[in-house]
């Protein structure tokens, strides 16, 4: 998102806990180094800042300790610092396997499907979801929980035909996010409106965003190489896919069994 959010007229406030390169000649970016769980670090980057984008945690399952640290209590720190900081909108990355054991065969998921959980990361996100609906009702922050399908170049495999959002299209709905005045609390989809989607694009489109992008540009090649899903599968089955099956069971691998 670096590149695609920049504008002449914002200044980009980059943290990450890994170094971040350094800003090209003519690039308005400020670099942090620091962890979203280190609260004064976090109050420091949200110091006059309009709004913020929280993208930062595990992106993969993990074992419960680290999710709790670093998605969970990271998310925390986040919001709870730009209360402090009188930052009015924040953006959260939430997640399709927040909402993972949702059957697909119900139809087009609804952007406040009730949460399903499909791992430890998928629970992160429902908390996640929860203190922004809390930060929203009880301080007044508006705050958008972007539910993420498959974020990549192009669709990795035949599920991600369903479930993608191209980069150029994330940038889209964050600018929506940033822009729609008065959102409140919102739960919306994060996929480009693909043929193929699983995921309702109303909420999205109320916000303002537009996909511009659809994976069906990629069927041909994707379904060459992986062949069709098994309708059998998890990964046809379930919205979380694959992480609905055995060998994403982290808790069991956790007690050593």
């Amino acid at each position: 998102m670096r590149s695609r959010l920049a504008a002449d007229d914002r200044i980009l406030r980059l943290l990450d806990i890994a170094e971040l390169p350094a800003a090209d000649a003519g690039e308005q970016v400020e670099i942090i180094q620091a962890s979203i769980t280190d609260m004064d670090a976090m109050e420091k980057a949200c110091a006059g800042a309009d709004a913020v984008i929280h993208l930062g945690g595990h992106s993969l399952e993990q074992v419960w300790s680290k999710i709790l640290d670093v998605n969970i209590n990271g998310t925390y720190v986040v919001l709870e610092a730009a209360r402090r900081q009188g930052v009015k909108r924040v953006v959260l990355a939430s997640s399709n396997h927040a909402a993972g054991y949702v059957e697909k065969s119900r139809g087009e998921a609804g952007d406040y499907e009730f949460p399903r959980p499909d791992t430890n990361y998928g629970v992160s996100k429902v908390a996640l979801e929860a203190l922004g609906s809390l930060y929203a009702d009880r301080y007044g922050l508006d705050v958008v929980c972007v539910r993420i399908g498959s974020c990549f170049e192009k669709p990795k495999d035949v599920r991600m035909l369903s479930t993608w959002l191209s980069p150029a299209d994330g940038a889209r709905l964050f600018e929506a996010c940033l822009a729609t005045p008065a959102p409140g609390f919102r739960v919306i989809w994060g996929i480009s409106d693909n043929t193929r989607r699983w995921f309702s694009l109303d909420e999205g489109r109320k916000l303002g965003y537009e996909s511009q992008d659809d994976s069906e540009a990629y069927a041909a090649e994707v379904i060459a190489e992986h062949g069709e899903l098994d309708p059998e599968s998890h990964a046809a089955r379930y919205l979380g896919g694959a992480w609905c099956g055995p060998d994403f069971n982290t808790a069991e691998k956790e007690a050593g069994r």
